[in-house]
C-alpha cells in the first residue's frame, strides 16, 4: 500500500496559548516549506488542531528533511482514508497483509480525536480481529514484532507503521535573534542548542578555518543567518561588537565556552558579560569534553 501523506507531530507548541500556538505553527510551516525548497522537493503543508500534514510526491526524501527541522518531534508516512469502520478495516487488512506473516506478532494502536459512534478500544477490537482473520497473525500487545497504528481525527483516519523521531524543540525564528561567536568547532554545537530553542542565529566568524564546517552545518540544519567578521585582537573589539549588536538588534550573544575545554572559562565569561551590552549565553558550560564530542558526533559536527 502506497503512503499518501506525512503526519507531522510537534510537542511544546501544544502548551502555548491559542494565539502563540497559531504563530508558532505558522512559523513551523514556513520553515518546512523553506527546507523543502532548499532540497528541491515539492509539497504542501496543511494544518489542523494538533497536527501538520505534508502532501508530497516524494515521501522517502521528505522524511529526513523533516527530521532536521526544529520543532518537529516525530513524523509518520501514512495512508489517508475516512473514519468509516468498514473502509478502515479494508485498508488496514490490506496493509497488514503486506507486512505480517502467520508468525509475526502484532499490536494495533488506535488514537481518536473528535466525536464518533465508537471508542478507540472498539476500533482496536473490531479491526484487530479482522487482521487476525485475514493474516493469521497473533496479537501481542506487550512485545509485538510489528506495531500498526490508526489515528482517527474527526472524519479522517490515517494508517501507518512507524513514528520516526525528529529534532524536537521550538520552530526556528520564534524566540528572537542571537549572534554566535564562531571560534572553535564546538561553537557550532552551542549554535545548535540555541536553534533548537527557536532562535535565529547569526554568525560572528573569528576563526576563518571554520568557514567550511560552518557552511556544512548551515546546510544540514537549514541555517539562514548572516555571516559577520571581527578582529578579536583589536583593542576596539567589544566597542565594534556592541555597535553591531545595536545596529542588528541582536537579543543575545552565544559562546561555545565550557568548563573543561578552554583555559579560565569563568574569567572569559566574566569579561564578556562585563563588556557586552546584551545577555551572554553559554549552553555548553557544564558539559564535559566527552559529552560535547559525543553530541557533536551524533549531530554530524566534528569537534
Amino acid at each position: 500500500m502506497k503512503n499518501t501523506i506525512i503526519l507531522i507531530r510537534y510537542g511544546e507548541l501544544s502548551l502555548k496559548s491559542k494565539y502563540v500556538r497559531n504563530a508558532f505553527e505558522a512559523q513551523l510551516m514556513k520553515n518546512i516549506h523553506t527546507a523543502l525548497q532548499v532540497e528541491h522537493l515539492s509539497g504542501t503543508v496543511k494544518r489542523e488542531w494538533g497536527r501538520l500534514y505534508l502532501y508530497t510526491d516524494d515521501i522517502p526524501k521528505s522524511v529526513p528533511v523533516l527530521q532536521r527541522i526544529f520543532g518537529v518531534v516525530s513524523v509518520s508516512p501514512a495512508f489517508e482514508t475516512t473514519a468509516d469502520l468498514n473502509e478502515l478495516s479494508t485498508h488496514m487488512c490490506r496493509l497488514a497483509s503486506e507486512i505480517l506473516t502467520k508468525k509475526t506478532r502484532f499490536a494495533l494502536r488506535v488514537t481518536r480525536t473528535g466525536t464518533h459512534p465508537f471508542t478507540s478500544q472498539e476500533v482496536a477490537v473490531r479491526i484487530g480481529n479482522d487482521i487476525v482473520k485475514t493474516t493469521g497473525s497473533p496479537v501481542d500487545l506487550t512485545t509485538p514484532d510489528v506495531e500498526l497504528f490508526i489515528e482517527i481525527r474527526n472524519k479522517k483516519a490515517f494508517l501507518f507503521t512507524e513514528k520516526i523521531s525528529g529534532t524536537g524543540g521550538l520552530p526556528q525564528g520564534t524566540q528572537g535573534t542571537v549572534l554566535a561567536l564562531i571560534d572553535t568547532p564546538q561553537s557550532l554545537l552551542a549554535v545548535w542548542y540555541l536553534m533548537r530553542r527557536g532562535c535565529d542565529v547569526h554568525f560572528l566568524i573569528v576563526n576563518k578555518s571554520l568557514q567550511k564546517k560552518l557552511s556544512s552545518f548551515m546546510e544540514q540544519w537549514y541555517g539562514t543567518g548572516e555571516l559577520l567578521e571581527l578582529d578579536t585582537l583589536s583593542k576596539k573589539f567589544y566597542t565594534n561588537l556592541n555597535e553591531i549588536i545595536l545596529e542588528k538588534k541582536y537579543d543575545a550573544v552565544v559562546l561555545g565556552t565550557s568548563l573543561e575545554t578552554i583555559d579560565q572559562p569563568i574569567a572569559t565569561l566574566t569579561e564578556w558579560k562585563q563588556h557586552c551590552t546584551v545577555p551572554v549565553f553559554s549552553p555548553l558550560l557544564a558539559l564535559t569534553k566527552e559529552d560535547i564530542e559525543k553530541k557533536g558526533k551524533e549531530l554530524g559536527i566534528h569537534i
